[in-house]
């Protein structure tokens, strides 16, 4: 009898946990593949929450997170550690998402052991090595080692297919983070206090600021963020804060003094996926913010002045508003003073997936292995 094939998903970070948590579940579901978490703790606080919204449990836990930890450093702690785990867990494919040092280094390490590795989104491009930072180097080099590469889009299948892969081993599933908001934000009610609000008729802004290339501005663009809220005072803005010590001392001091400014801990999953549904306008410099938004039908402004998710450019669901203070102070006060266009960007076309990109990714691995036949290429 044939030994079931264990599928180890490795990862680090809350938005890898809640992207892979729908990977996981279709798995299990599938019959004939074992999944297993292997959690580095890149992220120490926040993966535990994200874990725990979706009732799962890493079955090994490499803990390798510490305080102003170097990016030389983490690749040092998780590169022994994680090909000794993965023999340790038997692992017969390692899924990686994205484009964190965690992913990488589990895919080096994977690679070294002769381990096949799956790159679930796979193919994101921004062009650009320093933006994101150091998100573009890691995801590329990701791919150089993968067998399989889960794309989320044709977009992001193109651009593999263009670095000379095979296009057999290349499969588009739709992006999983629109699997997860959608069952999150969909079963988690609004906190009380911002319900309230909405009920009182003043709208909710949602912001997110963390990017290691926006740290050098970021003092600047809270001022700008600060002008903006005192110009819109019938909004409350929201701004959960990155732990990030150099995060904090760049924002506080612009925004702690606002009446409708609300500067907030880390929120977890089940708290953030409902406030994003929620809100009139979503100002991000994050990845899969961009995604979320998008399935939730909010409009998103992305403090950046390159988005590897061009899709939802094109499709009208986001507007780059840059990282250049006055530049982005002008959009978002464009943005907010434009029913019409915000409405626009709410009844856009979602470019990133229709929920079932799990399912997909699971039916791939069980093709690769002989299992079942290879999944169609989602179209959106």
């Amino acid at each position: 009898m044939k030994r079931v094939k264990r599928i180890v998903l490795a990862f680090g970070t809350r938005p890898e946990a809640t992207k892979m948590a729908p990977v996981y579940s279709a798995l299990l579901a599938h019959g004939g593949l074992t999944p297993l978490i292997l959690s580095t703790g890149q992220q120490r606080e926040q993966l535990d929450s994200a874990l725990a919204v979706f009732g799962l449990t890493p079955d090994r836990d490499m803990n390798v997170m510490t305080e102003r930890q170097t990016l030389a450093g983490l690749t040092a702690k998780i590169v022994p550690q994680a090909g000794q785990t993965l023999r340790e867990m038997e692992a017969d494919m390692v899924l990686v998402h994205g484009d964190t040092s965690t992913s990488f280094c589990v895919a080096l390490s994977a690679f070294y052991e002769g381990i096949p590795v799956g790159h679930v989104e796979a193919g994101l491009r921004s062009g650009s090595l320093s933006e994101p930072f150091p998100e573009e180097a890691n995801r590329r080099l990701t791919a150089v080692l993968s067998t399989l590469d889960f794309a989320p889009t044709p977009l992001s299948k193109a651009n593999i297919l263009r670095e000379g892969k095979a296009d057999a081993g290349v499969i588009v599933t739709g992006q999983t983070a629109v699997d997860a908001v959608r069952e999150v934000a969909g079963k988690v009610p609004l906190r009380p206090s911002w319900q309230s609000r909405l009920d009182a008729g003043q709208g909710l802004v949602t912001v997110t600021m963390h990017r290691r290339e926006n740290l050098p501005m970021m003092s600047e663009m809270a001022r700008a963020l600060s002008d903006v809220a005192q110009a819109h005072p019938e909004l409350h803005f929201i701004y959960p804060v990155h732990l990030n010590p150099a995060v904090q001392e760049a924002v506080r001091p612009h925004l702690s003094g606002l009446s409708n400014f609300e500067l907030t801990e880390p929120l977890d999953y089940a708290a953030m996926a409902p406030l994003m549904a929620a809100s009139t306008l979503l100002a991000t410099d994050s990845g899969g913010l961009q995604e979320e938004g998008a399935a939730l039908g909010v409009p998103v402004a992305v403090l950046r002045n390159v988005t590897e998710r061009p899709e939802g450019l094109e499709a009208g669901v986001l507007v780059l508003a840059g990282n250049e203070a006055g530049q982005m102070r002008r959009v978002l006060l464009d943005l907010l003073a434009s029913p019409v266009r915000l409405n626009a960007m709410r009844e856009a076309r979602n470019p990133y997936g229709d929920g079932l990109a799990g399912t997909r990714i699971a039916q791939a691995i069980g093709w690769h292995f002989g299992l079942n036949e290879r999944p169609l290429d989602w179209q959106p």
